[in-house]
């Protein structure tokens, strides 16, 4: 629980942070109860309390781009409303 709570504290950071890593991210959206689908190429779907975006993967880092880390934490607010 530390370890999601950490990840969501880190996503909702101003200014926007570049070090969270893909993985993390899955893994706090499938803690929160969302889904995750795997699409063409390197999309994926998230599917979060009946909304979804699509995301491509990140590669070849493993860390997340600061404008697609502003995106999932819109995202994140949205759907928690």
């Amino acid at each position: 629980m530390k370890r999601h709570q950490r990840t969501f504290d880190r996503i909702c950071e101003i200014p926007t942070r570049s070090d969270i890593k893909w993985s993390e991210i899955l893994s706090l959206i499938k803690h929160l109860g969302g889904t995750i689908e795997s699409r063409e190429g390197s999309r994926v779907c998230i599917k979060f309390k009946g909304h979804k975006i699509n995301i491509h993967t990140p590669h070849p880092s493993k860390e997340v781009k600061r404008w697609v880390v502003e995106k999932i934490r819109t995202f994140l607010k949205i759907a928690g409303d």
